[in-house]
């Protein structure tokens, strides 16, 4: 095999000085000055090869550039081919610059001319515009062992002379660019490798080999950035793509695997797999606090079949005029007659005095409380003859329970304009605790603006008057109190007595005040007590705007007293008693609060008082225990309770069946 050298000529000297018989001297050209004073640098720079000596060559001028490597052509893969296609042994280094910086052998002259290094071979350096590219070099990686081994064995001679260094730039030339370090190819055991000259461009026209022509794993060589590339931007011409290629792409390289066409149920497949995983987390953790958080308190609620209607009929007498109210506290409302109009209370606003009293400064039963000293106000008011009052002078004691007596049984205004201003200070501040407590009880149509009554401007309702009934009979020591037909109170010259005569000729009746003056005229608020099946009823009522025609204050009074007298008998002839509730009766249920649903009977039968034609009223509750969340069948959760008011009807609830807990799915779907 023929060993060609590339002597640095360009293609049209290289054409001149072939022949197919031999070598052709290449015409001589004048001696520069440098070389007669260095004879040492006329040496040939040629690299004689043996078997070689038939080869042509050419002399080219030291520190010129051939036409052919001035000529701009940018650097490819392709590059690293002969002109007729055979490539370059890769093995080999095409750096004539590292053994230039080895001394040469004894006897060997340095050369004074050097072989210039085409633009084509020097990576881009030639570039810059500069001779200096000659220095540039470009290393090859050496192959593993193979055929090749045995081809360059071949033609490695036993001596073999060194490539001269490449001659310096001249000056003035610009910036010399870095040099690129060649990479030492690997040393064979046999022998240095000889360098291998850079193969000549192309020529004109003929279009290089293409880059699939390329020997498997040869890679092409090593190019130095261009100038103005910066990584990401869009290649010029000439120039290699050095942006960043999609991850797809990169694993199709790896991998040798092209990238799968996009497809629809390729799209959903992969969202699947990367969404699948959290939302299975959430789910997970929903799930998990969806069954540690705490359940909803369990609650009792009525079945709708819990209600029952007193047989028969029944009418209260009412009066045929004024206004009216009733009812029996535990049973239910009466209802009222006519029209529910704010009226001068006259003398039954006391009860709201007692009961302000009482609440400020409470009673015990037995107790007679704090003593009270009288001012000379109030020995004064009981020189007026046209009001009710009460024998005092200035300066008595009487306890907190004696002055009570005085003010319900004979009804005296000087004694509640006393408690007034013990209490509070003043009449007037008096009147608005009075206002105060009357809000507080749902009494709406109600002023107070004295403490006895006597004034017009107090008014209220019959409607409202018996709110303020049932909530002041709940204090034994008022009802012990207007109870008492008369009273004898030491300091008092005489026994007090009431004007309630209800109390001695109407049975059952247990007070509780009167009232009456011109504008008021007669007025009542009653209580009275009938027993059905041994327990006593408490049936209270308010009698107002009660008259007498051409009468006076004393005529109307006894005018509300009859007619309440018949409303009291009425009521108490139609009280009868009725079992509301069986024993095992479903009056309710437990909610779990995830609707679960479990049952509750009564505990026993539970009758009630009434009149024919009510419809109590049912509640249920827990009875101030708390419903459990687990329970077996008979256990009591709750009350029954038949009726409203202190008296009303109860009886105890349980379990008809076993409470369980909600189950998994009832934990998982709820929302609250």
């Amino acid at each position: 095999m023929k060993e060609l050298s590339v002597t640095g000529e360009s293609p049209d000297e290289s054409k001149q000085g072939q022949s197919s018989t031999g070598p052709t001297q290449a015409p001589s050209e004048p001696k520069e000055p440098s070389e007669a004073k260095a004879p040492e640098a006329k040496a040939s720079s040629e690299v004689k090869a043996p078997e070689a000596a038939s080869a042509p060559k050419a002399k080219v001028k030291a520190g010129t550039s051939p036409a052919w490597a001035a000529a701009p052509h940018p650097s490819t893969d392709d590059d690293a081919r002969t002109d007729d296609g055979i490539p370059t042994d890769p093995r080999r280094s095409l750096s004539a610059g590292t053994d230039a910086q080895k001394p040469a052998p004894d006897g060997a002259k340095a050369p004074a001319e050097s072989r210039q290094t085409p633009r084509w071979a020097a990576g881009g350096t030639a570039a810059a515009g500069t001779d200096s590219a000659a220095q540039a070099t470009v290393a090859l990686p050496a192959l593993g062992a193979g055929a090749d081994a045995g081809e360059d064995t071949a033609r490695t001679p036993a001596t073999e002379q060194k490539r001269p260094a490449p001659a310096a730039a001249p000056s003035g030339a610009g910036p010399r660019p870095a040099a690129v370090k060649p990479a030492q190819a690997p040393v064979r055991e046999s022998g240095p490798v000889p360098p291998v000259a850079p193969p000549r461009p192309p020529a004109a026209g003929v279009p290089g080999p293409k880059a699939a022509e390329r020997p498997t794993g040869v890679p092409g060589p090593v190019t130095a950035a261009r100038p103005g590339t910066q990584p990401g931007t869009p290649p010029g011409p000439g120039q290699p793509d050095q942006r960043p290629r999609p991850p797809i792409d990169l694993l199709a390289q790896l991998t040798n695997t092209p990238a799968p066409p996009q497809t629809p149920m390729r799209s959903v497949t992969r969202r699947f797999k990367i969404w699948g995983p959290v939302v299975a987390v959430l789910a997970v953790g929903v799930v998990t606090v969806q069954l540690v958080r705490p359940l909803p308190k369990p609650t009792l609620a009525l079945e709708g079949s819990a209600s029952y209607t007193f047989q028969g009929d029944f009418s209260v007498p009412w009066p045929d005029h004024g206004q009216s109210a009733a009812k029996v506290v535990g049973a239910g409302s009466l209802g009222t007659s006519g029209e529910q109009k704010p009226v001068p209370t006259a003398s039954v606003a006391k009860v709201m005095t007692a009961y302000v009293i009482l609440k400020g400064h409470p009673l015990k039963k037995g107790e007679s409380g704090e003593q009270i000293t009288l001012d000379a106000q109030a020995e004064a008011d009981s020189a007026k003859k046209d009001e009710s009052r009460v024998p005092l002078k200035a300066g008595q004691r009487f306890t907190q329970e004696q002055m009570l007596q005085m003010l319900m049984i004979p009804s005296g205004n000087n004694v509640a304009r006393q408690l007034a201003r013990w209490d509070a200070g003043s009449e007037d501040a008096f009147a608005e605790k009075m206002n105060k407590v009357a809000r507080e009880l749902g009494m709406k149509d109600t002023v107070y603006t004295d403490p006895s009554g006597f004034l017009e401007s107090t008014k209220s309702t019959a409607a409202d008057q018996l709110k303020l009934a049932e909530a002041v009979m709940q204090n034994e020591v008022f009802r012990q109190v207007v109870r008492m037909p008369s009273a004898t109170i030491p300091g008092l010259e005489k026994p007090i007595y009431n004007n309630n005569a209800l109390l001695t000729t109407q049975p059952g009746t247990a007070g509780i005040k009167t009232g009456s003056t011109t504008p008021a005229g007669g007025a009542l608020m009653w209580a009275a007590y009938r027993t059905v099946d041994g327990k006593d009823q408490l049936i209270l009522g308010v009698t107002m705007d009660q008259r007498s025609p051409g009468g006076d204050s004393n005529a109307h009074l006894k005018r509300a007293l009859d007619n309440t007298q018949k409303v009291i008998a009425g009521i108490r002839d139609g009280l009868v008693s009725a079992t509301v509730v069986k024993k095992g009766q479903v009056v309710g249920y437990v909610d779990d609060g995830l609707d679960g649903r479990t049952p509750v009977v009564a505990t026993a039968d539970l009758k009630s008082a009434g009149w024919p034609g009510l419809k109590p009223t049912f509640k249920l509750a827990d009875g101030g225990r708390a419903v459990p969340h687990e329970a077996e069948a008979g256990t009591e959760v709750g009350v029954l309770t038949v009726g409203d008011g202190p008296g009303a009807a109860k009886v105890p609830v349980a379990l008809q069946k076993d409470l369980s807990e909600p189950g998994f799915g009832s934990k998982l779907v709820r929302l609250g």
